[in-house]
């Protein structure tokens, strides 16, 4: 099997479970425990808090653990929202190709009455700091880009923004769940007020993630009901998934530039291959982008039925096309960048690992060609524009 979908999710590694094991069977004291068996559990709550801090380049009290990047999102945005609308500041700036973690807290914060500006991120998936001092008005209560989009990988100007931002004094959170563990990242270098990630996405555990919120920071609870996390999120901490997560982002962090070089070089190889087949096209900046994301559009193709053929050669891969949750229509994110319906439709993301090969990379190659092929031989819709009956999106 070539597992080739880390953006989704990722193998737990070994480091992570060692770390883990002896907070599930020996040590497994509630850490709010006033006895010493709870209290070691306490301490190794603050130790895996100060080392995520470390990680990101920010203090240990600025971490909130929660159960991933969604809820971190939820409360980074209706946190900012709730603080500005006691400003008389109820405008937020986001962009067209966020997550949905954030584009559904933004709905929602709509209906209560806030205001949100989503801006263009153009062919190549990138929005402008310029773009963003633009949009920002009197009453902009936050601006909320996300680090590296989770589909087409591409990375923003993080830096400048946040400085655009502080410069006007408008609070900046980054969804950072795909950059976390694979870029570099310092919170207070790049004029980061709040961040969120999510430990899946680098080798920790599923089901824990972290907010980073800047020292004066006001966050307003999502979970009622206990006095943990200084008061910010309830519920007995997840200390096993905490401990792995922190000792699975310092391994990642400790070999971001060894493993960005290695998955870039093969990231490159494989762009090269897939672009070889006619009427295709990468999705996003080719440079400006996660070191192991590739994503492409193939005229005359369902994503589906792709996902389906390379399982049976034993590929792990995902679409652009939400149809596999349920619905009929094609990604927003790449609807976002330009990429018409019938041709977003017909994407595939393949997102390597630190461990993949170059006879990996070889075999994607072929397999993803002759799946193509072999769909578009069976397909009316490919039947049309060969006979010119439809127009081509892209050029051979």
């Amino acid at each position: 099997m070539i597992y080739a979908d880390n953006a989704a999710t990722t193998q737990v590694s070994q480091t992570a479970i060692n770390a883990m094991l002896p907070y599930l069977s020996e040590l497994y004291g509630n850490p709010s425990s006033l006895y010493e068996f709870g209290q070691k559990a306490k301490e190794a709550l603050e130790d895996a808090r100060a080392r995520v801090a470390k990680c990101l380049g920010c203090e240990a009290r600025e971490i909130t653990f929660t159960s991933g990047g969604s809820e971190a999102d939820n409360q980074a945005i209706t946190s900012a929202a709730y603080a500005g609308a006691k400003k008389g500041k109820k405008h937020i700036i986001s962009t067209a190709f966020e997550h949905h973690a954030v584009l559904h807290t933004l709905k929602k914060l709509e209906k209560e009455g806030f205001e949100v500006t989503l801006l263009d991120v153009h062919s190549t998936g990138i929005v402008t700091a310029e773009e963003v001092a633009a949009a920002i008005r009197p009453d902009t209560a936050l601006v909320t880009i996300m680090y590296a989009n989770n589909e087409v990988g591409t990375i923003q100007p993080i830096k400048e923004i946040g400085a655009v931002c502080r410069e006007k004094g408008v609070p900046f959170h980054t969804d950072a769940v795909q950059a976390a563990g694979h870029l570099h990242i310092n919170v207070a270098e790049q004029n980061i007020d709040m961040l969120s990630l999510s430990a899946h996405k680098f080798h920790g555990p599923k089901g824990v993630g972290v907010l980073y919120a800047r020292k004066g920071t006001r966050l307003f609870n999502l979970i009622e009901g206990g006095a943990q996390e200084r008061g910010k999120r309830a519920g007995t901490e997840n200390v096993p998934g905490i401990v792995a997560m922190a000792a699975a982002l310092e391994e990642a962090c400790a070999n971001i530039d060894k493993n960005s070089a290695h998955q870039m070089a093969l990231r490159e190889k494989l762009i090269d291959g897939l672009d070889k087949i006619p009427y295709s096209e990468l999705n996003g900046n080719r440079e400006n982008r996660l070191p192991g994301n590739v994503n492409f559009c193939f005229e005359g193709i369902e994503g589906e039925s792709m996902l389906l053929l390379l399982d049976d050669k034993g590929i792990c891969a995902s679409s652009g096309s939400a149809c596999t949750s349920g619905s009929l229509d094609p990604s927003h994110v790449l609807l976002a960048i330009g990429r018409p319906h019938e041709v977003a439709h017909g994407s595939l993301r393949l997102s390597l690992g630190e461990d993949i090969t170059e006879e990996q990379v070889d075999y994607l190659i072929a397999s993803v060609t002759e799946v193509v092929t072999y769909l578009r031989n069976m397909s009316p819709f490919w039947r049309d524009l060969m006979t010119g009956k439809r127009q081509h999106v892209f050029a051979e």
